[in-house]
């Protein structure tokens, strides 16, 4: 069984010479607890080509400390980790290796360096006695396993405990810097260990959108590739999110698939459609496999909304408990698909076949122009895709036809809107103004496609309900909210294309 703790925490250098602070000086912190010392022994394992270390990803097997175990932390934001925890076995948890997957693949794990630290442990409590933090003096020794080379050093961490105001790491830092003790140049101490006994990790193919760029893209094939590399160093990310059944990591994941293959289709006269058009075909499956579970998920919120809306004289019949029912089978069933997905071959050939295009993109006469140039055609062909799907779905008469019609004017509102997103570093305010447009118009027909989908589903409620007895009224009054809401959604789709298809800021794309 595994279990998950959020690491927040600060790390310093220091010697054996080095003297705290008195920390009970710090705002908040009454008395500093000293809790001795521990002998910790860990063995971190990666790949032979260190693509756990290249994510900053961490996965060690440690003896020694109230938390003996199996330990892979993954990273959230600077400074802070989730670091999820398996008993002490033998063998490698298959759950833990599951969420590496995406960044080993076939890969197999094997024992890199060896860390045994001498930690001294202590408190920092509250007045009434609760821990604000725990802090670590430890002097580590560093062995590699495959030649032996070694390396020592000390240092000092400060963890907030859990449910702790992280601004209480930002008092101990402005004490710690006027003490003179700088803050540690290595994220981890395994960072540390393979930089000082001479291991080389490999960048990244997939550098975060955060991450700092040496230089600026070039021409108009870089720009679309740096987008690129976002959207599946994001897929990556949320990949374990997903497996943890984390919220929101299914729809931020089915996002960068979309974000993905939207890149493909805008700038085709960037990047070779031989190459790009069966990766997203494949992007196109994942997202289907993600999207199940997603679907389900919005359209409980959805309706559990409705129903808390309703007066309760309204609610006739067991209404929440059967919603409860029909989310639980639909949900339990979809995130099964999710996973199994992720842990199928198809999968990891998806990924495998990014990295290929990544590395030796198939670059077109266009990917040599200039960003301010080729970018904008591509973006307001997308836009005027989107212009003859909307006024196509106006020119329909109520119904299901219309329906269709908006659902792909839906689609287009989405691609436009990426394509405005992903030339947003090269043109700047007027393709971010032009995303944020196109989003609202995207959002719009969006709601309209969600009621769509909400009535079908109240339809079959409401015959479920019926032959098991119950009353089927609330059902179908909610089925005539949604169909005011899409019919609202339509009166309104006019004047929400009028604001969005300005043609000033199709001018300001074009320069």
């Amino acid at each position: 069984m595994a279990d998950t703790k959020r690491e927040i925490e600060r790390k310093y250098e220091a010697t054996p010479e080095t003297r705290l602070p008195d920390l009970t000086r710090v705002g908040g912190v009454s008395t500093v607890h000293d809790l001795g010392v521990q002998e910790l022994d860990a063995v971190y394992y990666d790949t032979t080509d260190l693509r756990l270390a290249a994510a900053s990803i961490t996965l060690r097997r440690r003896t020694g400390g109230d938390d003996a175990g199996w330990h892979l932390k993954l990273p959230v934001a600077p400074g802070v980790r989730d670091e999820i925890r398996a008993a002490l076995s033998p063998a490698l948890p298959r759950r833990l290796k599951a969420l590496a997957r995406a960044r080993t693949r076939d890969a197999e794990l094997v024992p890199v360096v060896r860390l045994r630290s001498s930690r001294q442990v202590t408190q920092l409590l509250a007045e009434d006695g609760t821990p604000l933090a725990e802090l670590s003096r430890d002097a580590v020794r560093a062995e590699r396993l495959d030649d032996g080379r070694t390396a020592a050093w000390d240092e000092i961490e400060v963890e907030l405990a859990d449910d702790g105001d992280p601004a209480l790491l930002a008092k101990v830092d402005k004490k710690f810097r006027k003490a003179g003790i700088p803050a540690s140049a290595s994220p981890s101490k395994l960072a540390r260990a393979l930089d000082e006994t001479g291991l080389s990790v490999p960048p990244q193919a997939t550098a975060p959108a955060d991450a700092p760029q040496d230089e600026a893209p070039g021409d108009a094939g870089e720009h679309v590739l740096v987008y690129l590399r976002e959207q599946v160093a994001a897929l990556l990310a949320y990949d374990p999110g997903v497996r943890r059944d984390l919220p929101d990591a299914v729809h931020q994941m089915r996002v960068a698939t979309r974000r993905l293959r939207s890149a493909f289709r805008t700038y085709r006269k960037v990047l070779d459609r031989d190459v790009t058009d069966p990766v997203g075909e494949e992007l196109k499956w994942l997202a289907g496999e993600l999207g199940v579970a997603r679907d389900t998920e919005v359209l409980a919120e959805r309706l559990r909304a409705r129903i808390d809306a309703l007066p309760r004289v309204l609610l006739l019949g067991p209404v929440r408990g059967r919603l409860r029912r029909w989310t639980a089978a639909r949900g339990s069933g979809s995130r099964r698909r999710a996973v199994a997905a992720l842990d199928g071959k198809r999968y990891l050939a998806l990924l495998g076949s990014l990295d290929a295009l990544l590395a030796d993109p198939p670059r077109l006469k266009q990917a040599g122009g200039a960003p301010d140039v080729v970018l904008p055609r591509a973006v307001i062909k997308d836009y005027e895709r989107l212009a003859g799907r909307v006024e196509h779905a106006l020119a329909l008469p109520p119904g299901h036809e219309r329906d269709l019609a908006m659902h792909d004017a839906r689609k287009a509102a989405k691609r436009a809107r990426y394509a405005g997103e992903a030339a947003t570093a090269a043109l700047g305010r007027p393709a971010r103004r032009f995303a944020k447009r196109m989003k609202a118009v995207q959002s719009l027909l969006g709601d309209h496609q969600d009621s769509v989908v909400a009535r079908d589903t109240l339809r079959d409620l409401g015959i479920q309900a019926h032959a098991s007895g119950e009353s089927a009224f609330t059902w179908g009054l909610l089925y005539g909210q949604e169909q005011r809401a899409a019919a609202d959604r339509e009166r309104e789709l006019p004047q929400v294309w009028a604001d969005a298809a300005d043609e000033n800021l199709r001018a300001a794309l074009s320069g």
